[in-house]
């Protein structure tokens, strides 16, 4: 039997209704059973982490940051283990969800540092024996909505009242209805929604290195990034030979289960993102032709027990088309010809969204 992972309340393992979570590499083998949390859950939740702030608020920045060093502590005795439940649960090779895991290790350790560094603000007053000075205090409850959440978790941290402010990270559609409900509640808000991100690579890059970056910016991590590259934007001069070395490098890429050695590119997690991968393939076929490589569902062997799609390259894309101009979050790219430097920037910037942009140049004044 799998192992069954419940909720933590104010201090208990509780239990409910579980969902299956499958290897999207091989979904045959069931990762574990989790509960449904419900909006009562996390209506106790939040009272719970209301009850405890007074205290928690009282304690010293440094014996809080000291609590982070044990977290990050006891990620660093558990690495191993902890990259290969990644890489089983969502599919990212080994190595990728190493580096994930190391990186939340540095970052606890950081912010464990930040709780020696809580300086404040000292301001020079108009008037003779007024001092004026700003200290950091908490803010309360915040509740945060990671990538991959369901809504209803949304919808009930969103109305729970100790709550004083949500950070989400998800699809605009989501991001807009957390901005809209939260200020109705004069809630403090972080929203990190959807992107179309561009890689602008200027006829002055250095080349071999400009090609490496579009593909790992592109495909490492099945394109299931909100910051990986969906757009290169390519200045003509180096258009041609360009997209040929792209090609050519894509095609080297192997895809197939993260635990294995050598692999380069996962399964999609899950299979409903499988048939958006799919989905917006056959959009561009039907817009652009034929992609340069990939396009395909991979089948056969272990491949029929996951959801396998190629990383997939699409040239002459234009300014009007989907796959210009809508997040696929998968291993789709779309490459686009700017005849300058400055048309570049202005295709880069033709876009609703505004998460995240690179520029492959040699010429560091070309960037600002």
């Amino acid at each position: 039997m799998p192992e069954t992972f419940r909720n933590y309340i104010n201090g208990e393992w509780v239990d409910g209704p579980t969902f299956e979570n499958r290897n999207p590499a091989n979904t045959d083998e069931v990762v574990g059973l989790f509960v449904k949390g419900t909006a009562a859950d996390v209506d106790r939740a939040a009272d719970a982490a209301q009850a405890a702030f007074a205290k928690w608020s009282s304690m010293p920045g440094p014996a809080r940051g000291a609590l982070l060093f044990k977290v990050a502590d006891i990620l660093e005795k558990k690495f191993d283990q902890l990259g290969e439940e990644m890489c089983r649960e969502e599919g990212k090779t080994v190595p990728e969800a190493k580096g994930e895991v190391r990186r939340a290790i540095n970052i606890f350790r950081y912010f464990g540092s930040e709780g020696s560094r809580l300086p404040g603000h000292l301001v020079p007053s108009e008037r003779d024996r007024v001092h004026m000075f700003a200290i950091r205090k908490p803010i309360g409850v915040v509740g945060l909505i990671t990538p991959w959440n369901f809504p209803i978790a949304i919808r009930a941290l969103v109305n729970a009242k100790p709550v004083k402010a949500i950070s989400f990270t998800g699809s605009v559609e989501i991001g807009n209805w957390v901005h809209t409900e939260g200020s109705k509640r004069h809630l403090r808000l972080q929203l990190e929604m959807g992107g179309k991100n561009p890689t602008i690579v200027l006829a002055d890059c250095d080349f071999n290195s400009a090609v490496e970056n579009v593909v790992n910016a592109a495909f490492f991590s099945t394109g299931q990034k909100c910051t990986a590259t969906s757009r290169a934007i390519v200045e003509a001069p180096i258009y041609d030979k360009f997209v040929a070395a792209l090609v050519e490098r894509t095609k080297k890429l192997k895809v197939g289960n993260g635990m294995e050695a050598g692999i380069d590119i996962g399964p999609a997690v899950d299979e409903g993102q499988l048939e958006t991968d799919l989905k917006y393939i056959d959009i561009g076929r039907k817009e652009n032709g034929e992609p340069l490589c990939g396009g395909n569902r991979l089948t056969g062997g272990a491949y029929d027990k996951g959801y396998f799609v190629e990383p997939t390259v699409f040239a002459d894309v234009k300014e009007g088309d989907t796959l210009a101009k809508e997040e696929v979050f998968g291993p789709v790219l779309a490459i686009m010809k700017a005849n300058d430097p400055a048309d570049a920037l202005r295709m880069a910037n033709a876009t609703e969204f505004g998460l995240s942009a690179s520029i492959q140049t040699t010429n560091i004044s070309r960037v600002f």
